[in-house]
């Protein structure tokens, strides 16, 4: 595919930008690249599209072939404290869709105040590593359909990992699991990132709530870290996600940063 797109810059210097494949643009200015636009389609079918530019004007002149070329809906997201690229998205027609926090999670359960938690009674916690995959399994498809039928996995945090389709769960060492009697009834997963583990999902069956098992998996998982040696984990949580907020900064995390999710339709 080449696709080209053909402007003129400020000092009248001509800006090619091509479509150098489905998914990737190059922007051209006397022989030299100055930008690339790239689109990806996220495993729940959302197309999301990122710009690296030299300056505004290639910027604007990649965006407006990308969106010639791309069907709606088209999602972004920036740096919450990047006024200049928000900024830039919004002049394409972007808006904001939500808002994701980044906490820094303390492990140290003195700091934490996890120290005491237990899981409540007749619930145990099965170590990452050794959990029934098929349970687990089944577990989080219930809760990916629980979630879809109210406020939307979207609201989720961001899920940019390749995986076969109609595959959610991709390696089941990272997860940690609530058994009540015979059933699994909660998950939490742990990215061990080199730079900083992060705790990517933390969920509980709908008929489980309220219950203390959210902070329980988090007690296990955090004092799991400290235990070896890591002093802090990183988290998003979506704005809206009030209860998720709450146990968060509950337990003494610190927010750090922000990301804003834009959306074209």
């Amino acid at each position: 595919m080449n696709l080209v797109h053909s402007t003129s810059s400020a000092d009248d210097r001509a800006i090619m930008v091509t479509r150098v494949s489905d998914m990737q643009w190059h922007a051209v200015e006397d022989d030299l690249t100055v930008g690339r636009g790239d689109a990806a389609r996220r495993p729940d079918g959302r197309l999301f599209i990122s710009i690296d530019a030299w300056h505004g004007a290639v910027f604007d002149r990649i965006v407006t072939a990308m969106l010639a070329d791309l069907p709606t809906a088209l999602y972004t997201v920036v740096d919450e404290a990047d006024d200049d690229s928000r900024s830039a998205w919004e002049r394409a027609g972007f808006a904001i869709a939500r808002r994701e926090r980044g906490y820094l999670v303390p492990t140290d359960p003195h700091v934490s105040g996890l120290g005491s938690v237990r899981p409540p009674s007749g619930v145990t916690i099965v170590p990452a590593g050794h959990a029934e995959e098929g349970p687990l399994r089944a577990l989080d498809r219930v809760i990916r359909d629980e979630v879809e039928a109210t406020v939307g996995w979207r609201t989720m945090p961001a899920e940019v990992l390749p995986r076969p389709v109609g595959t959610t769960l991709v390696d089941p060492s990272k997860y940690a699991v609530a058994r009540y009697a015979d059933q699994y009834v909660g998950l939490v997963r742990v990215a061990p990132l080199i730079r900083q583990p992060r705790i990517g999902l933390i969920a509980v069956r709908a008929d489980r709530h309220r219950r203390g098992i959210a902070r329980a998996l988090l007690a296990h998982a955090l004092g799991s870290l400290h235990r070896s040696g890591v002093s802090a984990a990183w988290a998003e949580v979506d704005e809206a996600n009030a209860a998720a907020t709450a146990l968060f900064e509950g337990i003494g995390a610190r927010r750090t940063a922000g990301t804003l999710e834009l959306v074209r339709r």
